[in-house]
């Protein structure tokens, strides 16, 4: 049998607001009853950016805390998921919630263009993140925006600030950076099993991208599906998403027409390697 696919939830990001979607959950108490519904539904793994009161992001660890803190009690087993990206965010302050050890973090390893911005990723920037993740036994997630960020995992690999088997993320569909095209997913898949062969894998489809390219990994054995309103706040161009729960529901919909069971919390955490919860 395949194996259990790992449906992650974006919830927030750091990019829609309440005037694009009144779904998209800002404040803590928000979050976490967005991710609990999400749960329910079938997700195991959720990605977490937490917002200042006037729906900036921010990078304020005791946010972070109290949806964790959250999350943990209402959603057993769940793996929590820090966002170190750097959308409206002071580089200084992108790591500081990682001694709150969640179990995983985001980590860019490369800078690349945005609609409106440059994200940049240094070098030292990324050292440092993957430093202070591997100090807090945090497990990163590799955000694949270019070829070249395989590579920059390498580097992390060779430099012992991380171990070999981290997990991956293509990131596709974003304006100005990786478009979304089914071939483009294929050059990277190769790429990375050549460069990272122990690595667990999954790619992101940005808005109207977002089902086809879970259809691209299901049909390439992937390891998850990635989902959530960070990504995409519609169903279609007519409908809004009532939350992140309907979206998830949708993964899990499309991993059993694929043949592929969802993932428990218990064993999404044994496939991307990670303990068990208390």
């Amino acid at each position: 049998m395949a194996e259990p696919c790992v449906i992650s939830v974006a919830i927030t990001g750091s990019v829609p607001r309440k005037k694009d979607n009144p779904a998209v959950p800002v404040t803590p108490s928000e979050q976490i009853e967005s991710t609990h519904a999400a749960y329910e539904a079938g997700a195991s793994l959720v990605h977490i950016h937490v917002r200042n009161p006037d729906e900036s992001p921010s990078s304020d660890p005791a946010l972070f805390g109290q949806v964790q803190e959250g999350v943990r009690r209402h959603c057993p087993g769940m793996i929590i998921q820090f966002s170190t990206g750097g959308r409206g965010r002071d580089p200084a302050s992108r790591g500081n919630a990682l001694e709150l050890r969640p179990d995983m973090a985001s980590l860019s390893t490369g800078s690349v263009n945005f609609p409106t911005i440059v994200y940049e990723n240094s070098a030292a920037l990324v050292t440092d993140l993957a430093t202070r993740m591997q100090a807090n036994s945090v497990l990163p997630e590799i955000e694949v925006f270019d070829l070249s960020h395989i590579h920059g995992a390498r580097r992390l690999v060779d430099a012992g600030l991380m171990n070999p088997r981290p997990h991956v993320q293509f990131v596709m569909g974003v304006k100005n950076a990786m478009p979304a095209e089914e071939r483009l997913l294929d050059i990277l898949l190769n790429e990375l099993r050549v460069v990272l062969p122990e690595a667990t894998w999954t790619a992101a489809g940005i808005g109207v991208n977002q089902s086809r390219v879970m259809e691209w990994v299901l049909a390439r054995g992937g390891h998850g599906v990635r989902t959530g309103l960070e990504d995409n706040i519609r169903i279609s161009r007519d409908r809004l998403a009532a939350s992140n729960a309907e979206l998830v529901a949708l993964a899990a919909e499309m991993v059993r027409r694929n043949w592929r069971e969802v993932a428990t919390p218990a064993q999404a955490r044994t496939l991307l390697g990670l303990p068990q919860a208390a």
